[in-house]
């Protein structure tokens, strides 16, 4: 670590690095793995509280249509002793109608719930995932997370719903048969429960290994979905290398890998599976065979005896489902296991116990003061080494020089997306770390270098600037971008869906699309990352123009590899390694003779004007 490791951060117990969090993702991974029982599950516990009276109509519906099963039997015996009269066959037929009805109300009203609480499952691991920082990203693939948010997810769902009906009905059938059976013959019924201890035996013991290969097999195809997703993003680099069947089996090693992993689950749960059904039915034999005996010797009448079969049957094949669903229930909670790494993630950046609230009305005074920070995972390479400034409310700053300079992690800091290991970001006056990310990220707009869109329509990707512009809004901000001409001439105009990340628009109009989010946003300050990198050279003078309108009365910081860009700054910061080497206007710094009259000599020429610019490399900076 920097020197960051002893400063004010570290003594106030703010988080220092990434270190931690990887740690506490590596033990929880391991926990996981370690894990054999259904503990995860009882995350879903909160949720079905929060929708009691559906748990409770669910519950009064599932005793029904268990008592109806029960009674049933009790019908059948009735039938058989009183020689099937009228009055017995109407019991049996009352009795159908009420397992019936249980049995559908029951169905209803427990799936209902189970999908109730997977959909509100879905959206607190949504909702959460919005709040983690990218210290937490850069650990986790995207393709991982939505392997948990989508496969996992439907794992769970399918508990919830359908799986946890059944074995809710069939604990209950059980354990209900069981003690009717023993209403009708104590004897037969300890032979019965002679044969449960046995076959709980290879119900647990390979149950525990089916979560175990369950959570293995989960995690193989997380991560072959999530090399498909970074393949697919990057699909255009992938087959202009020529390198779609190194992709290929790439993918198909990690789809194998996964296929192996669910083959040993399922052999396991075969097994399980035989050893359950065998040894139920093996007790049942031996039982019936003690029954019948019974029978002979006239210690029960035969409505007695095919009352105890029928219960048997039942709650014989009440164990045979619940050894079935067991082997579904370990794997939604090895499933359930790695969403809850998702839900217990914490964030890294957060707002504190009691935020100080920010100036208003809103200033635009930015200072960075002895700034040093390392990004998570490289403790040993600061990207930033002591960095100080201060920008004027109003004030245009551009910040120049080499790649890695550390220009690009002055705006993540500002947008508070990582802390410094020491030293103080502030706006207005008040330190980020005190301060409420959220109302420190409303005061800025940001206009990146890789315009990101959505896959909406052009208003839509507007409105993320604001989401209470109007439509007026929305075009004052295109045309102000330069980006009306071209919206309004799709089919659909500002309505017209641009495809997956925008990607049915070419760079410099998605570029003019993000400065008009910017605009529409109207914050106090704005920050510009090579927003006019992708544009020609005559949309760079319009969008130029636009943007010098809109930094009037607005802090601005400018990132440009193009010096030409940032010549009217009020002042120009070049950076190095981290520090700030130089100051001044574009002309005062030209005469010092230093790093940015060089940089300046190598873009612009020797005549150092910006008609040189074209015949120079655009990355010397």
């Amino acid at each position: 670590m920097t020197e960051a490791a002893s400063g004010p951060a570290a003594a106030e117990g703010r988080p220092t690095s990434g270190a931690v969090l990887m740690a506490d993702i590596a033990a929880a991974k391991s926990k996981r793995e370690k894990s054999r029982d259904l503990r995860p599950l009882r995350r879903l516990l909160p949720l079905i509280a929060k929708h009691w009276p559906i748990a409770l109509t669910a519950t009064l519906f599932l005793l029904m249509s268990t008592a109806a099963t029960l009674g049933v039997t009790g019908a059948f015996r009735l039938a058989i002793d009183h020689g099937f009269t009228l009055s017995d066959f109407l019991i049996a037929v009352a009795v159908a109608l009420f397992l019936a009805v249980g049995t559908a109300a029951r169905f209803y009203f427990v799936t209902r719930l189970g999908e109730r609480v997977v959909a509100d499952l879905r959206r607190a691991v949504y909702d959460h995932l919005l709040t983690l920082d990218q210290t937490w990203f850069m650990t986790v693939r995207t393709g991982e997370v939505l392997s948990r948010m989508t496969t996992d997810m439907a794992i769970v769902e399918s508990m919830a719903g359908v799986s946890m009906s059944m074995l809710l009905r069939n604990v209950l059938t059980m354990v209900g048969a069981v003690l009717v059976m023993a209403s009708v013959s104590v004897k037969l019924t300890l032979g019965v429960a002679a044969v449960i201890p046995i076959v709980l035996v290879p119900l647990f013991v390979f149950g525990r290994r089916v979560r175990g290969l369950s959570v293995r097999a989960q995690d193989r195809f997380a991560d072959a979905v999530g090399y498909a997703g970074e393949s697919l993003d990057q699909l255009e680099t992938v087959q202009a290398f020529g390198r779609e069947a190194y992709s290929a089996a790439r993918f198909a090693s990690a789809v194998e890998q996964a296929f192996s992993a669910s083959v040993s689950r399922i052999g396991a749960r075969a097994i399980m599976t035989l050893m359950v059904i065998t040894l139920v039915f093996t007790g049942f034999a031996a039982v019936l065979w003690m029954g019948a005996q019974a029978v002979r010797s006239h210690e029960m009448t035969a409505g007695a005896l095919v009352q105890f079969v029928f219960l048997s049957v039942l709650a014989a094949g009440s164990v045979g489902v619940i050894g079935e669903i067991w082997g579904e229930v370990q794997k939604a909670s090895g499933a359930m296991a790695r969403i809850d790494e998702i839900l217990t993630a914490q964030p890294t950046i957060r707002a504190p116990a009691k935020p100080t609230p920010l100036p208003r009305p809103a200033r635009g005074a930015v200072s960075f003061a002895d700034v040093h920070f390392a990004y998570p995972g490289r403790p040993d390479l600061p990207a930033l080494n002591g960095l100080s400034f201060s920008v004027q409310p109003g004030e245009t700053v551009a910040l120049v020089g080499p790649s890695g300079a550390g220009k690009s992690t002055v705006l993540r800091l500002l947008l508070r997306f990582y802390d410094p290991q020491s030293g103080i970001v502030a706006v207005d006056g008040v330190d980020l770390r005190d301060a409420d990310p959220s109302e420190v990220r409303s005061r800025m707009a940001l206009v990146a270098q890789d315009a990101s869109l959505f896959s909406g329509s052009a208003s839509d990707n507007i409105r993320v600037g604001r989401e209470t512009a109007s439509a007026a809004d929305i075009r004052l901000a295109a045309e102000a971008a330069e980006a009306a001409a071209f919206v309004d001439a799709l089919p659909e105009g500002f309505d017209q869906p641009l495809g997956e990340r925008g990607k049915s628009l070419s760079g410099g109009q998605r570029q003019r699309l993000a400065i008009a989010r910017a605009l529409v946003r109207d914050a106090p300050i704005l920050l510009l990352d090579e927003a006019t990198s992708a544009l020609d050279a005559e949309n760079e003078r319009l969008v130029q123009l636009a943007l010098s309108r809109a930094m009037g009365g607005r802090t601005t910081l400018v990132i440009a590899h193009r010096l030409a860009t940032v010549q009217n700054a009020d002042r120009i910061l070049v950076m190095e390694q981290g520090r700030i080497i130089e100051e001044g206007r574009h002309a005062d710094l030209i005469a010092r003779g230093g790093l940015y009259a060089h940089l300046a000599e190598l873009q612009f020429g020797q005549g150092q004007g910006p008609e040189a610019e074209a015949k120079a490399p655009e990355d010397a900076l």
